[in-house]
């Protein structure tokens, strides 16, 4: 199955069963100003994971579109992007662990076609200090379904990802348990960051083993939660049954929820039995396409290729939600990831404009599954498109100014000044220096954000002259 293919079965599939499909929520969330953008499909749904009566019933599907800006220096690897899919389905006081993993397990193996003997899983190892037991619930019931396919079904208890690294997986060993940094879902990351009144609890994730050769042996030993690059997550299955109170204890929820996330991308990898993402039918045209702007191979110029690719494909998607190129909150992200894109597209040969073509075919893959985007296609070009001309004009100069450095130690003042006067995003120009060899200054953050003061401050005292009429108005 390719990733259209795969998005709509999984719809479809949810929906036979007796869940209503939603739509998705906007990248840039309403009435929510804690975060930029959805990062998870449950973010939009939190009241309704509270208690709150959904509108559409007990069982939900959807499929939601995110952004997570904080990976933006891990894309360039064969799995991590800032813009990615989200499959999602819920059970709000409805099924639980059973319904949940047999359902996500039969859509995997019958629907997708994945083999099962290359399906692994982890599970909560518990929390005595916290009163939080070990989930054998759940892995009682994966045992119960890896045998009924005639597969090996053993169980490990890992402890902590160091664990694993040092002790790999054992012949026979299927589920895994893992402790509260790696198997327990809150919005703090971990059992012991889980915020005070969140829903949370343990999750049940599914990996997919891509084979021994892909293992990094720098990381250690392969095993399901390890960094190695042999087995990738594709889906994870939270059973919210708990709440945090105010002395930090935990007690069980009056109704408890399933909230599972699937990366439809990494499904669509492991579909084509490829640990490469960008290899999918959602990425690889824009990869084409880059192939042949440049000339260059893919093989050849991976990491460039990826960046651009993923970059361009998340301010796409934000244009079509309202975003804007800007100094500010999301348009600055925006802004970052298109002058990014720009920036290595030099290091590829391609001087010239190129989103005009680009851009094109990205909102081609997803014109007939999101109508959004086919209604705003031309709106959205144009926007990326006037972005472009714009960096461009001053790219030149600020690229020379950095290249001037060579040698030098530049400082927070001067990444400020590559901002003021080139409209380079920091992050850019810090990136930008490392590349070229300049060494950078260790508080160059703190500096920037002294020299970003004291603009402020000249053009505050500048707006309070003009506005009494006094000399001084058209200072800088």
């Amino acid at each position: 199955m390719d990733a259209h293919e795969i998005r709509n079965s999984y719809l479809a599939f949810l929906e036979k069963n007796g869940h209503t499909v939603i739509d998705r929520a906007p990248l840039v969330p309403r009435g929510d100003t804690s975060t930029l953008f959805n990062g998870s499909g449950m973010q939009s749904l939190l009241p309704f994971l509270l208690g709150e009566e959904h509108p559409a019933g007990k069982r939900l599907v959807d499929s939601q579109p995110c952004v997570r800006a904080q990976d933006i220096d891990d894309v360039g690897d064969n799995r991590h992007t800032t813009f990615f899919e989200m499959l999602g389905n819920w059970s709000l006081g409805d099924y639980f662990k059973e319904t949940q993993i047999r359902q996500f397990f039969t859509f995997l193996v019958d629907v997708v076609g994945l083999d099962p003997e290359n399906v692994y899983v982890t599970c909560f190892i518990g929390d005595p200090a916290n009163g939080i037991p070990r989930d054998d619930e759940a892995a009682g019931i994966w045992q119960q379904v890896f045998a009924e396919r005639g597969i090996s079904n053993g169980i490990a208890e890992i402890g902590s990802q160091a664990d694993g690294d040092a002790r790999g997986v054992k012949p026979g060993e299927r589920i895994f348990f893992y402790d509260g940094g790696e198997n327990w879902w809150s919005r703090g990351g971990s059992l012991e960051g889980t915020p005070i009144g969140d829903p949370c609890g343990p999750d049940s994730e599914v990996f997919y083993d891509f084979g021994a050769d892909k293992q990094d042996a720098s990381y250690g030993l392969a095993h399901p939660a390890s960094d190695g690059g042999q087995f990738m997550e594709i889906g994870n299955q939270v059973f919210m049954q708990y709440r945090r109170l105010e002395d930090g204890s935990f007690e069980e929820l009056a109704r408890r929820n399933v909230d599972f996330g699937g990366g439809l991308e990494r499904i669509a990898a492991a579909s084509l039995g490829s640990d490469d993402v960008f290899r999918i039918s959602l990425l690889w045209p824009i990869i084409e396409s880059l192939q042949a702007l440049t000339r260059r191979r893919y093989e050849d110029e991976t990491a460039a290729m990826r960046i651009i690719a993923d970059h361009l494909r998340g301010a796409t998607f934000l244009a079509v939600d309202g975003v804007r190129p800007s100094n500010k909150e999301q348009g600055y992200v925006m802004r970052r990831l298109l002058r990014r894109a720009i920036r290595l597209a030099l290091s590829l040969g391609l001087s010239e404009n190129f989103f005009s073509v680009v851009v094109p075919v990205i909102a081609d893959l997803y014109a007939d599954d999101y109508p959004e985007v086919a209604a705003q296609r031309d709106e959205v070009i144009a926007v990326l498109v006037k972005e472009e001309n714009a960096f461009r004009r001053t790219l030149d100069g600020g690229l020379q100014t950095l290249a001037d450095w060579e040698g030098e130690i530049i400082t927070g003042q001067d990444v400020f000044r590559l901002s003021d006067t080139y409209g380079f995003p920091k992050e850019l120009s810090v990136e930008e220096a490392r590349r070229l060899g300049i060494t950078v200054s260790d508080d160059w953050e703190d500096a920037f954000a002294a020299s970003l003061e004291e603009q402020r401050a000249r053009s505050r005292g500048a707006t309070r002259l003009g506005a009494a009429g006094l000399p001084g108005g058209g200072a800088s």
